[in-house]
């Protein structure tokens, strides 16, 4: 038992000193070494049924790791495996007296009375393994913990980081028969047919990409790229109301460039119609702010959850998303936006490196919680560079500092406004003037295609094309129009209605 002492003076009493026990021996099990590299070298499948779970230095002599380093150099080169030819791969890499020579090899054979539990065996000699990787861990950190020359905030990243890389390094899943699967593929098909619309995932609001889509799935990893200024914050934003509010879908989502006063002024933008820059003024007019009041009232309990934690790491992702989702049941999170993220805590060669590791994990996490997330991704310069109106539209080439990103991810969209570039006509002489096209250029489980929607940039609101219809708005004089809902609003003053015609006239 760890000795504790308590310093006390007078009634009150101070904190415990707790002292830890002195010359403890690491986890161990030598005798189960042996046992398993002698079964290795008798049983001819033996090394298929532990190569999962063993590596070299799982274990924990260091001429047993030699042993077994030898075992897997001549599985690599699919020879056989037992006393002799050991023997002989040890000599060819010089390790043979260093682990004792022909004879120790001969002993570990005559050890073995049974093969049956090697499996058994194995698991516990990487059990000891794990528990002396989180030994080793904990002193490294608790050694820093003690120097007050170390920022407290990075070591808390260090240790997440290195703790994620520890987990990671020993996740295994085991296979699953069928037939579970089948049963829940089917659950999934029943659900989806008695959806009105056929949707089997979250509907984004916008009708041409949920039927492409079928919604977002479970477990994807959707990743949503496009040049600066193209809208993709604008983008996240609409469909994260559509959900929230339309179809109660609780949403979360991590800024990691805005502060969430700024996104919260965006989303008002958004619902209420009222140009960003008279929200920013505060200068509205009497009917504006009547149209606010009115609008507004949609966001009030929406169920969108805000982080806006600078220079998010992916290990606080993990952290905070899990917490979400087990206490306000999160439907979907969306990160914006994924190159601003980092991988504090672990080292990279480079950042190419560091956005691969942050792709993978993202991509994991959504497997894990089994929802989907939505990352946002800057695109190089090469659109830029080309010409032409076919040059101007994104490719998978074009996603930034990493090709892991266009691997990990379930499906990629760009966002495309040829009127940013100057483009306002088709080839056929069509108006692209306020149009955006949704390109879905990878979708690992269905088709790609484009979808066309409406973007009306003075409110930095994506909306269906059909929707896009001229409605009334507010001037003081007459009544307001019934709350959807059937409530009457009774706060407000009368107002006057007329039609939108044009960009300074709000439509509600």
């Amino acid at each position: 038992m760890a000795e504790q002492i308590r310093k006390t003076t007078g009634r009150s009493q101070q904190k415990t000193v707790v002292v830890p026990e002195m010359g403890r021996l690491q986890p161990q099990a030598p005798e189960l070494e042996e046992a398993v590299l002698g079964a290795l070298m008798l049983e001819k499948d033996a090394y298929s049924i532990v190569s999962e779970i063993l590596k070299p230095e799982c274990f924990y002599e260091k001429a047993h790791e030699l042993i077994y380093a030898a075992i897997v150099d001549l599985a690599v080169q699919q020879l056989p495996i037992d006393m002799m030819t050991v023997t002989e791969q040890l000599r060819k890499r010089g390790d043979l007296d260093q682990v004792g020579g022909p004879y120790y090899i001969a002993q570990l054979t005559s050890k073995v009375a049974s093969s049956a539990h090697i499996e058994y065996h194995a698991r516990i000699i990487a059990q000891k393994y794990l528990a002396r990787e989180l030994i080793s861990f904990s002193s490294q950190i608790q050694s820093k913990a003690f120097d007050e020359t170390t920022d407290v905030d990075d070591l808390m990243q260090e240790a997440e980081g290195k703790l994620f890389e520890i987990s990671q390094r020993n996740v295994k899943k085991d296979v699953t028969q069928i037939n579970p699967v089948i049963k829940e593929a089917l659950k999934m098909l029943e659900n989806a047919a008695n959806q009105k619309e056929g949707l089997s995932g979250l509907r984004t609001g916008f009708d041409g990409l949920d039927k492409i889509t079928s919604g977002w799935q479970n477990s994807d990893l959707v990743i949503i790229a496009a040049r600066p200024a193209m809208g993709k914050t604008a983008f996240v934003l609409s469909m994260a109301k559509n959900m929230a509010v339309n179809f109660n879908t609780p949403v979360a989502l991590f800024s990691l460039e805005m502060s969430n006063v700024q996104l919260v002024n965006r989303l008002i933008v958004n619902v209420c119609e009222i140009p960003g820059e008279k929200i920013k003024s505060g200068r509205l007019e009497k009917y504006e702010w009547e149209q606010m009041d009115y609008k507004i009232k949609e966001l009030y309990d929406a169920p969108i959850y805000v982080d806006d934690t600078p220079s998010l790491s992916v290990f606080e992702l993990r952290t905070k998303a899990r917490r979400l989702v087990r206490e306000h049941d999160i439907k979907c999170i969306i990160i914006d936006y994924l190159q601003l993220m980092n991988a504090s805590g672990m080292s990279f060669g480079s950042r190419e490196q560091e956005v691969s590791m942050i792709s993978r994990s993202l991509k994991g996490l959504a497997k894990e919680l089994n929802i989907p997330i939505i990352a946002l991704s800057q695109l190089n310069r090469g659109v830029e560079n080309r010409q032409g109106a076919e040059g101007k539209r994104p490719q998978l080439a074009d996603l930034r500092e990493s090709g892991a990103i266009e691997q990990d991810a379930d499906m990629v969209c760009f966002i495309h406004r040829p009127e940013y570039y100057k483009i306002t006509e088709d080839e056929r002489g069509n108006s692209l003037v306020g149009l955006a096209e949704i390109i879905i250029a990878k979708h690992r489980n269905g088709a790609t295609g484009d979808v066309r929607l409406r973007f009306k940039s003075e409110f930095a609101k994506f909306m269906n094309i059909e929707d896009d219809i001229p409605v009334q708005e507010f001037r003081s004089g007459n009544q307001l129009p019934p709350d959807t809902t059937g409530a009457q609003e009774q706060a407000l003053p009368p107002t006057e209605l007329l039609t939108s015609s044009g960009n300074n006239d709000f439509p509600f």
